[in-house]
Order: C-alpha cells, then structure tokens, then sequence
C-alpha cells in the first residue's frame, strides 16, 4: 500500500496511545540509507533525528551491516545471556581501549538489557549496593530513562507527574543553563554559582539531604534542550564528590560515543566519573546498553542485577565495527567540523529573526532555542519559551523534507541530532530547509 495515511491509521487503531513520533512525523518508512528516509509514497527526507542520535553512522552503514551479515553467517550463537563468546570479547577489548586510558584500566563492563533506562537502573543499583546509601541526587533537566528509576530523575515533570510509586530519596540540584539561568545571572557565573549551591548543600547537615549512594548528570543534556555543562562546572561537581566518597554516574547515553566531537563526553574536561552509562550508539544500530564503573564498587554477587537480552551478539558486531571507525581522531575532529557548521550557520542567522533566542551545542549534538518574539524578555534578556512556534518549524520541516526533533522546556528546543558521519552536501540541505523554514515561520509570529 502506497499511502502514508493507510499506515497511520492503521497504528493509531492498533498500538499505544503513548505513541509519540508518528504524530510529529506522520510518515511510512519504506527505505533508508545513510541519512536519508523514503516514505511508500516515494518521498525523500534527510534524517536529522537518525533513532534519537543511535544511528552514529546513519542508516544502513555498509561496514556495520558487513558486520551483522558476517556474524549471521558464521554459526555463531545469536543470543547467550552473559556468556563469552569471541565477538563479545571482542567487543569489551574495543569498548575499553576507546574510552580514556586512566578510566578505562581501573574500569569494569556490565551487560544491561539493551536500553539507556536500563543502564541507569544498573548504575543506581551498582552505587546503591556498594555504598549501603539510599539517596539520589539528579539535576533540573535531566533525562535518564521512563523506568521507575531513572523516571523518579527526570526533570521533566509531563512524563511522571501522574505515576505513583517512583523510586524515592532524589534530590534535584539546580542545572547551570545559560540562556535560562535558574539564578538569573547566565554565563560563568551562574556555572560558579549552581557548582556552589550543590557544594553547600551536600555539606549542610540542616539541608534535608542525606548523603546519595550517587550523583547522576548528563555531561550535555539531551531531551532537555541541548544544554552542556561546562568543564569547570565538572570539574567542581567531581571534586566534592571525590572529597565526599559519592560516586559519581555520568549518562552518555545520548550524548556519548563521537556525538560531542570527542569519544566520550567527559574527555574534554580532564575528569573522570566512577560510572559511565552507554546506549543508542553503542550498539551500532541495534540494541545494547552498557556500564563501565570502577572496580571498587564492583560488590554485587552473581545474578544480583541480570537481564535475558545483555547477551545480543548482533548488537556487538555491530557496534564493534561503528566504535572502531567512530573513535578514529579523523573522524572525531569532522564530527567538531561539521557541529561548528550548524551552529555558526544559526549563530548568524539569529542576527536575521526573532524566533531564535539561542544556539548551543557540542560536536554534532545541536539545537536552536526558540522563543516567542512578542514576548517581554526576563532578568537577563531572555524571551520565553516558543514550544508551539517550534512545533511549526517542525512541521513545516516535514512537509519539505526534514525530520528535526524538539525538546528543551515546552519543547521550544529544536535538536540536531543527525549522523555523525553525514556528507557536508547532505548537512547543507538540511541546513537550508531548516533556515527557510525558520525564516517563514519567524514572519508570522512577529
């Protein structure tokens, strides 16, 4: 059936209400290649989405793919719980010798079940049973998984407002974001100041917090608007956690894996985390989740934390082959190359329109602000959110061939979260119909 609609309908009749993507891109995927989609109606899209940033290397890399085919080919075992096999260690040697060296050899791997949420249920579980400590401590916008867990971190308040019986002991610390400043300064300062106020209020014995089994970041949030922390934030948020014996749990999940122009995202600011969660990526395009801690909190005993698919061997191959060409310094510094395009490109065209209230970024993890132009702007200039502004840039991108997903407050972030590995005429394009879009939505919003 050669009609978008005939498939939409179809879905909307049979599976979930809790459904989200096929209502901003109302589309049937028949073919992708590299960055882009072909819906059954013939219509091409670049994927600027590409699985929420797990696609590193698009869709359908011939190496990845030569890879799986060559797995399935051999006779070797498809599926094996946490068994050895050649492939798997393979994989851990690769995972292991990408990672910087002063983490990696004091480091250890654990197999999850294949999502990002289930890394975060690992890496709680591991800090909590090391430590004999309850608490968490999580930051304002943070996005750590929809399990109960990670779901009870989550800064976003529509996802669990309605669900009972999270898991309970977390503390949210306020997050440094520039443009939205929770202490109305932005800048250094307000980096200075969120690194102060979580110092203080660790050490308060008044502070109602007791001390966490860990402190859990996102080094670049994601979902919620692209907002990298800082090296010296970092480096403030490890010191005291070293100084006060709390593990420290960082969620590459998305951001991870070549996406900030860097194998991790931690590498820039010369620290390190007790405990690195992976996903999307990782896996090459299948699914698969990882942690790598350090082996003194390794206290669990046997079957402590288990799940049927750590054993994916499909997904090893493949995300074997994608770590080997992904952490490749070459291929790191066209990652910074191609994300400096973008940004500059939008840095100046916010020059041009109102709609536009910010552009940040690292490597190819991008996104663009957008606000309301009639507005008042705040303490420290910014105007407020434009979720439904966004929503028709988002929109209009669609019908004109691009998938551009949004996040941030009220989701007025538009994220750039395409492949790593994208030829400059593909960025281009998708550049340009993005800009298009932006300049005619910007017209009438004024």
């Amino acid at each position: 059936m050669n009609n978008n609609r005939f498939y939409i309908e179809r879905q909307e009749a049979r599976e979930s209400n809790a459904r989200s993507y096929p209502r901003k891109f109302p589309i049937c995927v028949a073919k992708a290649k590299g960055v882009h989609l072909t819906d059954v109606e013939g219509k091409d899209y670049i994927d600027f989405l590409c699985g929420a940033g797990t696609l590193a290397l698009g869709h359908n890399d011939n190496d990845v793919n030569k890879a799986m085919m060559d797995l399935l080919q051999s006779g070797a075992m498809l599926h094996g719980l946490d068994l050895i096999t050649p492939i798997k260690d393979e994989f851990t040697t690769t995972l292991l010798e990408s990672l910087p060296e002063d983490f990696a050899r004091n480091s250890k791997v654990h197999f999850c079940a294949p999502a990002g949420t289930d890394a975060l249920d690992a890496a709680i579980k591991l800090c909590k049973f090391a430590t004999g400590r309850r608490a968490v401590i999580s930051f304002s916008g943070a996005y750590h998984g929809m399990g109960q867990g990670p779901l009870a971190m989550m800064g976003n308040l529509h996802s669990k407002e309605y669900i009972p019986g999270l898991m309970g002991d977390v503390y949210f610390m306020p997050a440094p974001y520039s443009y939205r400043c929770p202490f109305g300064v932005g800048g250094e300062d307000g980096d200075r100041i969120a690194a102060q106020y979580f110092e203080r209020m660790l050490k308060d014995p008044e502070s109602g917090i007791v001390k966490p089994a860990c402190v859990v970041i996102e080094p670049i949030q994601g979902e919620g608007g692209v907002i990298p922390m800082s090296a010296n934030f970092l480096k403030q948020i490890r010191r005291v956690t070293k100084e006060l014996e709390i593990p420290l749990v960082f969620d590459e999940v998305q951001c991870g894996i070549g996406r900030s122009g860097d194998f991790t995202a931690f590498e820039f600011s010369g620290i390190k985390p007790d405990v690195l969660c992976l996903s999307k990526a990782v896996g090459g395009s299948q699914p698969m989740a990882v942690i790598v801690y350090d082996k003194s909190l390794d206290k669990w005993g046997p079957g402590i934390h288990a799940g049927t698919f750590r054993g994916t061997q499909l997904a090893m191959a493949a995300g074997n082959c994608l770590m080997k060409k992904v952490r490749d310094r070459k291929f790191l510094d066209d990652v910074k190359r191609k994300g400096k395009i973008f940004m500059d490109h939008f840095t100046s065209l916010k020059k041009e329109v109102e709609v536009i209230g910010d552009v940040r970024g690292r490597g190819m993890m991008c996104g663009i602000e957008i606000v309301d132009p009639k507005s008042k702007p705040d303490i420290i200039g910014s105007k407020s959110n434009g979720g439904a502004i966004a929503a028709e840039i988002q929109r209009k991108c669609v019908e004109n061939g691009l998938i551009m997903e949004k996040g941030g407050r009220d989701g007025a972030v538009l994220r750039c979260l395409t492949a790593l590995s994208i030829p400059d005429t593909d960025l281009n394009k998708g550049i340009d119909i993005l800009t298009e879009v932006i300049k005619s939505v910007d017209k009438s919003a004024r």
